[in-house]
């Protein structure tokens, strides 16, 4: 089943799933209109294609005293050395959760959560500009969730 050949069953699992995705295959089977056996076969067919990549847990940072969420723009010499260590070094920093290279003015953007001020200076000024390569850090800090969802479009799935 390539991504053409998704048909709206498919599109409306993964709606579904994106909502809730702790439902039992009976529970997501009734939401689709479609019996748990095709429903099962559908679902496995779209993990095993990676249009699901994984399922998690979504934790609510102040519930666990995670109260500083931050933006970091980082810039990194030219080096292909740097940019690789900088790539290296990210994967073992567990308070970024994202990390995008970028156009423009920074390199990198990370999207980072921290318990209080200290760890976030911490972080700052022994980890990430220690970093080989590390040539600049900009943070922005979030004051207000305006709009959080890990919900992606489909809309565009459906045939004109």
């Amino acid at each position: 089943m390539a991504l053409s050949i998704l048909d709206k069953t498919d599109i409306k699992i993964l709606q579904v799933l994106q909502e809730n995705g702790r439902l039992s295959n009976v529970e997501l089977s009734e939401r689709v209109a479609l019996s748990p056996s095709p429903c099962l076969r559908r679902l496995k067919q779209l993990e095993d294609l990676g249009v699901i990549r994984r399922y998690a847990a979504l934790l609510e940072p102040n519930n666990i005293a995670l109260n500083l969420q931050v933006f970091i723009r980082v810039s990194v010499d030219k080096s292909v050395q740097s940019r690789t260590e900088f790539t290296r070094a990210v994967q073992h920093w567990p308070q970024v959760l994202d990390c995008f290279a970028l156009t423009g003015e920074s390199d990198y953007i990370l999207h980072a959560f921290f318990t209080e001020m200290n760890a976030f200076s911490s972080f700052i000024l022994d980890t990430l500009l220690a970093t080989t390569g590390v040539q600049d850090a900009k943070s922005s800090f979030v004051l207000k969730k305006i709009k959080n969802t890990t919900a992606l479009p489909l809309n565009h799935l459906f045939a004109d």
